[in-house]
């Protein structure tokens, strides 16, 4: 990129062209959000795009799925309810780091761990379901048992329905790459030589604590009924559940 890594291209007629897919699809389905970009940036609060686009999706009966990693998606609690009691809505929420100091340091631009914890609890007690993203994990930084353990109880807690985790590692494609060593050079000086010797250039950077970590995953959520197949997930995700009764008092 040849600009800063904070600015945004605004899709303005984002919901024109919604609304026109959405009162033309003969068959409902769900909606899927924040899969390449975030819906919750900053600048979202004031253009009121997202916001609209979910008003559209309730006010035709589709269902809604969200990815984000900001607590900022309770600002539209009211509409993810009325949604979720037409069709189905679900929200995914990244957590990746238990330490509030750390979590400064590597996500610095977005809400805190517990904040996004917070507002796990809060979509559970107005019934919807939620999934946490569980990755990136950063080899030398996060990728430890306590860290793991410490998301998990987060988890367990606000009953989240699954997890998504693709491994205990990151990925690092050129240009990512030498920002992420940037970043490595300026709070973690040192480490940026060890990922050279260790990893290369490659594109998958696993942890060398990836079984053991992935089998805290795996033991913590068989006990507790959380899916963690990575497939039943997105599965889930992506399920309509219509309402019938919401159809029958359509008709009448």
């Amino acid at each position: 990129m040849d600009h800063d890594f904070e600015d945004v291209e605004i899709k303005i007629n984002a919901p024109e062209l919604l609304e026109e897919k959405l009162r033309t699809k003969r068959k409902k389905c769900m909606i899927v959000t924040g899969a390449m970009s975030d819906p919750y940036m900053p600048i979202a609060e004031s253009l009121k795009i997202t916001r609209t686009c979910f008003e559209l999706i309730e006010k035709y009966g589709f269902g809604l799925t969200i990815q984000t990693k900001s607590s900022a998606v309770l600002n539209d609690i009211d509409l993810l309810t009325s949604i979720n009691r037409k069709a189905n809505c679900i929200v995914a929420i990244t957590i990746t780091t238990f330490d509030e100091k750390l979590c400064k340091i590597i996500e610095p631009n977005v809400n805190a761990s517990r904040e996004r914890f917070e507002a796990l609890k809060t979509l559970r007690d107005n019934g919807i379901k939620t999934v946490v993203w569980l990755n990136p994990i950063l080899p030398f930084i996060n990728d430890t048992a306590e860290n793991i353990r410490a998301i998990l109880d987060y988890c367990v807690e606000a009953k989240v329905h699954g997890i998504l985790c693709f491994g205990m590692g990151m990925t690092l494609r050129e240009g990512n790459r030498e920002y992420f060593y940037e970043k490595l050079d300026k709070h973690f000086p040192g480490l940026r030589q060890r990922y050279e010797k260790k990893y290369g250039n490659n594109y998958i950077i696993s942890s060398d604590n990836n079984k053991e970590l992935m089998g805290i995953l795996h033991e913590v959520c068989a006990a507790h009924n959380i899916i963690c197949d990575n497939d039943k997930v997105f599965q889930f995700m992506g399920t309509l559940d219509e309402k019938d009764d919401w159809r029958q008092g359509e008709l009448f």
